[in-house]
């Protein structure tokens, strides 16, 4: 059987989640770019944040400027994690489909012939194993690019922290 065989048979469930796998991994991507880029020049980043921090600034202020530096950082991993959590409630609703479908099969045909059966359980199999493709990776991409934020911040805080320090000496 081949990719598109499958697809076939996971009908449009499989479909839709195809393409939350299409719209995730490209988030998670362009995340990862931005985020390593982030990282990488995050020394001169930091001066400029420091020059646009207003003077005589406290902690409360660093902290709830780091915090809008970090909610700029984290446009579009909701939509990662709603993928995540998602694809395999797809998954199951399709197994309950393809189950339902495969007993209606039977209800109508009975159980002479079990391809009539075979197709929904074909289906329920399928749309489960597509629904765990998808959230598996994003589950993952989704706390590996989190991680990496919380490090970024953790840099930006003491960076500024530090900052305010040498200036109230």
């Amino acid at each position: 059987m081949n990719i598109q065989q499958y697809i076939d048979q996971g009908g449009i469930i499989v479909m839709i989640l195809i393409t939350m796998l299409g719209v995730g991994l490209t988030i998670m991507l362009w995340k990862l770019l931005v985020l390593l880029y982030v990282n990488l020049k995050k020394k001169k980043s930091c001066k400029l944040y420091i020059e646009d921090l207003p003077k005589n600034s406290d902690i409360a202020i660093v902290e709830l400027y780091v915090h809008d530096i970090m909610h700029s950082l984290e446009r579009g991993l909701d939509t990662v994690k709603i993928i995540a959590t998602i694809s395999p409630l797809l998954g199951l609703l399709g197994t309950v489909i393809g189950i339902y479908s495969a007993f209606q099969g039977i209800s109508q045909n009975g159980l002479g012939d079990p391809s009539y059966f075979a197709e929904g359980i074909s289906m329920a199999m399928i749309t489960t194993i597509a629904g765990l493709i998808v959230a598996i990776p994003h589950y993952v991409g989704y706390n590996y690019l989190v991680s990496m934020m919380d490090k970024l911040e953790l840099v930006y805080t003491q960076e500024l922290y530090t900052y305010i320090k040498r200036n109230d000496a």
